[in-house]
């Protein structure tokens, strides 16, 4: 990759996931809400929003883009939330860049969308690499988080000594071991078609499968040129670093407690991150409540996979003025 490279900008026509679409159609999927671009970081961030009231900032994962909030956003608006999904650097409508996919740099990108939205702080709720970088912005940036919810990831300290110290979670994460080498992931990932994005939907989820059509809009946006490259690159970081100074600073600076309310969500059945490894997260949250929730028979995915229970959990939980531990 020679340098950033930024999207032209479209009409938001709807189009359906089997019909052939321009990149920027795919990644501003039709709906209720309204699609737009803020800056922040140095770079161009992608949004989806509905609603108005108390900001909501929503943060998906891998394989996934915005859309994967799609449940959400309508729930968190009529509940008067300001929703607002954004695509990460790299995925979706957002630039893809030649660097700045290390933890503390995608951190910062979120937490300067929340100043470029306006508001003094947000509810960050983060899925995936997104609650990675969730618990990262409530450490570096805790004034401008006012509460957090996290699915399906550990507090990064955990994370890394559960993947160190765990034979079963080192197992069960093998496919970022497989992100190492050059260019052959992001051959994997668009090979016809994005296949296999929809297996690892499939192989991710619980009981309750992804329909095809949904499967077919994940694929699609892998397959937006850069895409592939732009998506690995955290995971080369978080692997990479392991063993580099980098690594062990970034590692230390997320000692720093969490000291706002958190959410911490996680399906029973999640084959990559397993409950185990996120279970006793808590422990980093200091001085503040803190509530596991286990989904008993779902996967990596809770909030797609029952969204109706994902999302009544969820705005339990923000309406609770004081929520228990």
């Amino acid at each position: 990759m020679t340098g950033p490279r930024r999207m032209a900008d479209t009409p938001d026509t709807p189009s359906s996931p089997a019909s052939p679409a321009s990149p920027a159609s795919v990644a501003r999927m039709d709906g209720p809400w309204t699609h737009r671009d803020v800056a922040a970081n140095g770079a161009r961030f992608h949004i989806a929003e509905l609603g108005e009231g108390p900001l909501v900032l929503l943060l998906h994962g891998f394989p996934q883009f915005w859309w994967t909030w799609r449940h959400q956003l309508p729930a968190l608006a009529e509940a008067g939330y300001r929703a607002v999904a954004m695509d990460l650097r790299g995925v979706g409508g957002s630039d893809r860049t030649p660097r700045g996919y290390d933890p503390a740099n995608l951190a910062l990108d979120v937490t300067g969308v929340i100043r470029s939205l306006g508001e003094p702080d947000a509810t960050l709720v983060g899925h995936d690499l997104g609650g990675y970088l969730a618990w990262t912005a409530a450490v570096m940036r805790p004034k401008l988080v006012r509460r957090l919810a996290v699915a399906s990831m550990p507090h990064p300290r955990r994370w890394r000594a559960a993947m160190l110290g765990d034979p079963r979670q080192t197992a069960a994460g093998s496919y970022i071991w497989g992100f190492q080498s050059p260019l052959l992931p992001e051959r994997r990932l668009t090979a016809d078609g994005g296949a296999l994005v929809g297996r690892l939907l499939r192989e991710w989820s619980g009981p309750q499968a992804p329909e095809e059509d949904v499967v077919e809009v994940y694929r699609r946006a892998m397959c937006i040129p850069s895409t592939a490259h732009c998506s690995v690159e955290p995971y080369r970081w978080l692997i990479r670093s392991l063993a580099r100074l980098d690594g062990f600073q970034f590692n230390r600076r997320m000692k720093r407690p969490v000291r706002v309310p958190t959410l911490h969500l996680h399906g029973s059945l999640d084959p990559v991150l397993r409950a185990r490894s996120a279970a006793g997260s808590g422990e980093y949250v200091v001085e503040a409540p803190y509530r596991w929730r286990l989904f008993d028979g779902l996967g990596h995915f809770p909030h797609e996979e029952d969204p109706k229970g994902f999302t009544g959990e969820l705005l339990d939980w923000l309406r609770d003025p004081g929520p228990d531990r």
